[in-house]
């Protein structure tokens, strides 16, 4: 899928129409993102996120939650310590 927005730094808009809210840690993989980046959506196994926004051309991968979702506070705080 291609990006149709990413006006904001912590969200993300996909030509499928989803929005996805992008981890606070990872913001800075997707300053790079041009709207022909090709990324695809993948579930995850974790606590925090629950998906994964792939860019296979470039092997990296963001961890998002639904852009209508807020990320649990305390659980981020602490997973940013931890990194």
């Amino acid at each position: 899928m291609k990006i149709r927005s990413h006006s904001e730094s912590h969200v993300v808009e996909l030509s499928d129409g989803s929005r996805w809210r992008i981890f606070p840690a990872d913001i800075d993989v997707t300053l790079h993102w041009k709207p022909e980046t090709d990324l695809s959506v993948e579930p995850i196994d974790d606590e925090i996120n629950s998906h994964a926004l792939v860019d296979k051309s470039e092997d990296s991968r963001v961890r998002v939650i639904p852009a209508d979702q807020e990320w649990p506070v305390g659980k981020v705080k602490k997973a940013l310590k931890d990194e």
